[in-house]
């Protein structure tokens, strides 16, 4: 049991295609508002079993200390963008405001797990089934950090085509 290496989780793939996930508010022609789903980061010890094959959120092993609650903070200020990589392949990217859980005491943090908070039941009897608290990405933080009685932050990488934390080419 480990948290593995950072990655976009793969039932979220097929799930974007099917269209399950709101990263922003929209219209269609001819409907009503689609209001955005709220995504959340959380974060686990190095106990924890969350890797690319994790299909949806779940407290087993999530940190714990002062100042955190289970199921983390929101994600917010998302921002698609879409631009050409290093490669010059078009590369669809996602961005969010830095996460902090302000004077805290954290120990042991691994990793992280991005979540779609508001599908907080399984969606079932359709081709294209999901967990509740669907996955969206694993980040592993390469050790474990923790605070004390102060800020812990994760802090998101540039918001571009070769940088963001997720990225579709």
């Amino acid at each position: 049991m480990a948290v593995g290496s950072s990655a976009m989780c793969g039932t979220f793939k097929r799930e974007i295609l099917a269209g399950i996930h709101f990263w922003t508010p929209h219209t269609r022609t001819g409907s009503s508002a689609i209001s955005a789903d709220t995504f959340k980061i959380a974060m686990f010890t190095n106990s924890a079993s969350i890797d690319a094959d994790t299909t949806g959120y779940t407290t087993s092993n999530e940190v714990s200390g002062t100042n955190y609650t289970a199921g983390g903070n929101s994600l917010a200020s998302v921002t698609l963008g879409l631009a050409d990589n290093s490669s010059s392949v078009p590369t669809s990217f996602l961005d969010f405001a830095d996460s902090t859980w302000s004077t805290s005491t954290i120990t042991d943090a691994r990793g992280a797990l991005i979540y779609n908070s508001t599908l907080s039941s399984a969606g079932t009897g359709s081709t294209t089934n999901h967990a509740a608290d669907p996955a969206v990405a694993v980040i592993n933080f390469g050790g474990d950090k923790s605070s004390s009685a102060g800020d812990f932050t994760i802090q998101f990488p540039a918001n571009d085509a070769n940088n963001a934390i997720i990225r579709i080419a």
